[in-house]
C-alpha cells in the first residue's frame, strides 16, 4: 500500500520530540505538511492555519497536536474534509466534544484515534495481564513533576481548558483505566489553584472502583528534582508497582522480567496502531480518562493558593 499522507497540526514540544520522529520512523506514513501559526518544519509544506493546509495539501490523515482547547475544532474541520484524525491527549476539552467527533467520524467512515501514550508504556501490558489474575485492593498514585522543566513556556496549561496538573496526571488515569475494567468513581478531591491560574497546579484525589478498590492520588506540578510517575497496586496476591511512567514493573519490590517486545516506544506504538485502524476502517476512542477528570471537577473542593509563575 502507498504510504498514508499525513499532516501535523501544532509544532510544539510534544510534536517535535515525539510525533515527528515517530512518523519519520514508520514506513506506513509520509509527512506531507504542517500547520502552525508561528513555527515551520523544513522539507515539507508549511501553513499558518489548518484550513489552508487542508485546502492546499494532498492529505489522507491529520495528527492534531495543538493545546487541548483547540483540538475539537481542528478535529471537526479535518473530518469535514474527509481526513482520518489522530488526537494527542487529552483528546478534547470536554466529553461532549469528544462524543461529537466520535459520531462524526463514524458517520463519514473515517478513523478517529484518541491516543493515550502512557497506555503504551513498556510495562503497562504486563501489569494488565497480572491484574487479570489478581483482585486489586488498593492503589496509590504519585504523579509529580516540575512544570518549569517539562512544560517550558506552555502558558496554555494554566488557562481554562488547559487542564493544569491534569494534563500530566491524566496519563496516570489512562494507565489505571487500561489496567482496570471497572468504572472509577471519584469520592473526593482537593484541587489547589494558584491565584494567577484558572486550573489546578496540584490535586489530591480519592477514588473507588466499582469492584471496591480504594485509590488515592497525588498530582503536583511543583515537584523539584526528577519526576515521580508511580502507581503502586496492592492485590490479594502481593504488590505490583509501575514506575517511570509505566516503563518499569516491580513485583513485591523485586524487578519483574519483561519480554523484549515490550521495550518499544510509546509514540511508535501509537502510529502503528493508527495505521492499523486506518487499514481496517475502524475508530478507537477511550473516553474514560477524560470522564474521570471531569467527574473529579464535579466533586472537588477548590483551594486558592499563592500565585505561581514559570
Amino acid at each position: 500500500m502507498a504510504p498514508i499522507r499525513i499532516g501535523i497540526v501544532g509544532l510544539g514540544k510534544i510534536a517535535r520530540d515525539q510525533h515527528l520522529p515517530a512518523i519519520a520512523a514508520n514506513p506506513a506514513f509520509r509527512l506531507v505538511a504542517a500547520a502552525d501559526p508561528e513555527a515551520r518544519e523544513s522539507g515539507i509544506a508549511s501553513f499558518a492555519a489548518l484550513a489552508d493546509m487542508l485546502a492546499e495539501a494532498d492529505l489522507d490523515a491529520v495528527a492534531i497536536c495543538t493545546p487541548p482547547m483547540a483540538r475539537y475544532e481542528a478535529g471537526r474541520l479535518a473530518l469535514a474534509h474527509g481526513k482520518h484524525v489522530l488526537l494527542e491527549k487529552p483528546p478534547c476539552a470536554s466529553i461532549t466534544q469528544l462524543e461529537h467527533l466520535t459520531r462524526t467520524a463514524a458517520a463519514i467512515g473515517r478513523t478517529l484515534y484518541a491516543t493515550w501514550h502512557s497506555q503504551h508504556a513498556p510495562a503497562v501490558a504486563d501489569a494488565q495481564r497480572l491484574l487479570r489474575e489478581r483482585t486489586l485492593r488498593r492503589a496509590r498514585i504519585n504523579w509529580l513533576e516540575d512544570v518549569r522543566r517539562w512544560h517550558p513556556g506552555q502558558r496554555w496549561l494554566r488557562e481554562p481548558g488547559g487542564f493544569g496538573v491534569f494534563d500530566a496526571g491524566i496519563n496516570a488515569l489512562s494507565i489505571l483505566t487500561r489496567l482496570l475494567p471497572d468504572p472509577l468513581f471519584p469520592r473526593s478531591a482537593r484541587l489547589l489553584v494558584p491565584e494567577n491560574w484558572a486550573v489546578p497546579i496540584a490535586a489530591e484525589l480519592e477514588l473507588e472502583s466499582s469492584g471496591g478498590a480504594q485509590i488515592s492520588a497525588t498530582m503536583d506540578f511543583r515537584h523539584p528534582g526528577p519526576p515521580r510517575w508511580e502507581i503502586d497496586l496492592l492485590t490479594e496476591g502481593g504488590s505490583v508497582q509501575l514506575a517511570d511512567g509505566g516503563a518499569t514493573l516491580s513485583l513485591d519490590n523485586g524487578a519483574a522480567p519483561r519480554p523484549q517486545a515490550s521495550l518499544e516506544g510509546e509514540y511508535a506504538a501509537i502510529y502503528r496502531r493508527f495505521a492499523e485502524l486506518i487499514a481496517h476502517g475502524a475508530c478507537e476512542v477511550d473516553p474514560r480518562p477524560l470522564q474521570c477528570v471531569a467527574d473529579v471537577f464535579l466533586v472537588a473542593r477548590h483551594v486558592t493558593v499563592a500565585a505561581f509563575s514559570e
